[in-house]
């Protein structure tokens, strides 16, 4: 085969390429031949888009929640706490519940026709595709009740995360917490109580002392939601009564399923709590004192008759006596006597001059007979009681009285109406005229009061004040001493 030969040599492929490329200082000269092309921009458009999200936007702590709560004061405590953390967080807590992306509902699990508000709310925020997260005794008590499937559920102990829950609630989730709080195994009051509130009167703060009872009471639904007592510790409870007072808090209300049981698991008493918290109030400021339940005040009435004797505290008790019949009261499993409730009445009207003291009746409960509740409204004619809860009987689900003999319907409705009758007949405040020395309300001169306001004598206090009620808050005239108004 011939051979080849060659006498040009090549260059290397690099140096080939490169030949008829620009240098570097080609290249920079020609850029100021380079025009760019100016494109517009709808600059408040783009301002718009870019502060505000989309319609459909998921974004948690931009939309707006319509809160709604039944039941107790606890209740009510409970509410304001879940308010105040999410606006916090930066939801918008409105009164329009049409307005609303989210509804938090609250419930009470007391009654049935406190439910049944509670179910119909649940059906109409459904009918107008609202979000909705569920609280309260209702859900914690029964979560598997058919209507409320696949919604979220903040329970009673958990209300410190109700921000987690409507976060998830915004985004398509189901979320249900439920559990108990505890440290080291043994059960906690409920959530921490320096959480951020928005109270519904912003003169008075609730404050609630304990969860649960130590009762097992057949009617009621209430414990299988809050449980056995827990308490919170003195320290705890006088701190946020103290950081309320810096606020502008002028009244503390104390609350708990029974204020009376205060401590028991923890050490301590009522009493010890309440002269703590009487050290920290200030002037011109109150203490009110929730509901206790006759067996647990009965070791405590001589100091109970010097706190409620203290100028700084009303002089207010709230006693459910229920029945006045120890049958009914055995079948209740109320664990005292209507002679034990006597006692305590006796002894405080005795000893603290003026007291007004409140009681709870249930009528038409399962077994109750005529002379039972005749028995019950003679109670009612001797003491007089200025403030008288008549409460006709409901059988809860899932206790143990909702599964005896129910009396009927009627025979309830008619001795509720009875007991009505009986408190309308008498007028519980005279003992108050002839204590202070004043004269009835219609005879009290109101000449320079401007329209719109009223004098009206103080209920729960032991001296002689007045208070002037007034559209738009509460003024200080002549020489009298008057309380900031919350009714």
């Amino acid at each position: 085969m011939p051979s080849a030969s060659c006498d040009t040599l090549l260059d290397d492929i690099e140096d080939i390429v490169s030949q008829g490329d620009l240098k570097p200082q080609d290249r920079h000269s020609a850029r100021k031949h380079v025009v760019p092309k100016a494109r517009k921009r709808n600059t408040q458009k783009y301002l718009q888009e870019e502060n505000s999200p989309p319609s459909d936007s998921t974004i948690p702590g931009i939309q707006k929640i319509w809160m709604r709560t039944w039941g107790c004061s606890h209740n009510n405590s409970d509410g304001e706490y879940m308010a105040g953390q999410l606006a916090a967080y930066g939801y918008e807590i409105t009164e329009n519940a049409s307005d609303a992306d989210l509804w938090l509902l609250n419930s009470c699990t007391v009654k049935n026709p406190a439910e049944d508000h509670f179910r119909n709310s649940i059906k109409k925020a459904q009918e107008e595709n609202k979000k909705i997260v569920l609280a309260g005794c209702v859900p914690q008590a029964q979560p598997r009740q058919d209507y409320l499937k696949g919604l979220s559920i903040i329970g009673v102990q958990q209300i410190d995360r109700v921000v987690e829950v409507v976060e998830e609630t915004i985004k398509g989730h189901s979320v249900r917490l439920l559990g108990q709080k505890k440290d080291n195994g043994k059960r906690l009051g409920g959530a921490r109580l320096d959480l951020p509130k928005i109270r519904k009167n912003p003169l008075i703060e609730i404050i609630s002392i304990n969860t649960g009872c130590l009762n097992a009471c057949t009617y009621c639904k209430t414990k299988h939601a809050r449980g056995n007592l827990a308490s919170y510790p003195i320290d705890e409870l006088v701190e946020r009564a103290r950081q309320s007072f810096q606020e502008g808090v002028c009244e503390i209300w104390l609350t708990s399923e029974d204020t009376g049981a205060y401590g028991r698991d923890i050490g301590t008493n009522l009493p010890t709590l309440l002269w703590k918290l009487v050290e920290v109030i200030p002037e011109g400021a109150m203490l009110r004192l929730g509901m206790t339940n006759p067996p647990y005040i009965l070791e405590h009435l001589e100091e109970m008759a010097k706190i409620l004797n203290h100028p700084r505290v009303y002089a207010f008790l709230h006693i459910p006596v229920q029945s006045a019949s120890d049958t009914v009261l055995m079948e209740m499993k109320r664990e005292y006597c209507v002679a034990d409730f006597k006692r305590v009445v006796d002894f405080l009207k005795e000893k603290v001059p003026g007291i007004t003291l409140a009681t709870d009746i249930i009528c038409g409960f399962p077994g109750e007979t005529d002379q039972d509740f005749q028995e019950t409204v003679k109670l009612v004619e001797e003491y007089k009681f200025p403030s008288l809860f008549i409460n006709q009987f409901y059988p809860r689900p899932g206790t143990p009285a909702a599964k005896m003999a129910q009396i009927p319907a009627q025979v309830k409705k008619q001795r509720t109406k009875d007991l009505s009758q009986v408190f309308h007949s008498y007028n519980p405040y005279d003992h108050k005229d002839r204590l202070f020395g004043l004269p009835g309300l219609s005879q009290l001169g109101c000449s320079g009061l401007q329209q719109g306001m009223f004098l009206c004598q103080t209920v729960y206090l032991a001296k002689p004040e007045l208070r002037l009620f007034h559209p738009s808050g509460t003024l200080q005239l002549c020489s009298w001493r008057f309380l900031p108004i919350t009714s």
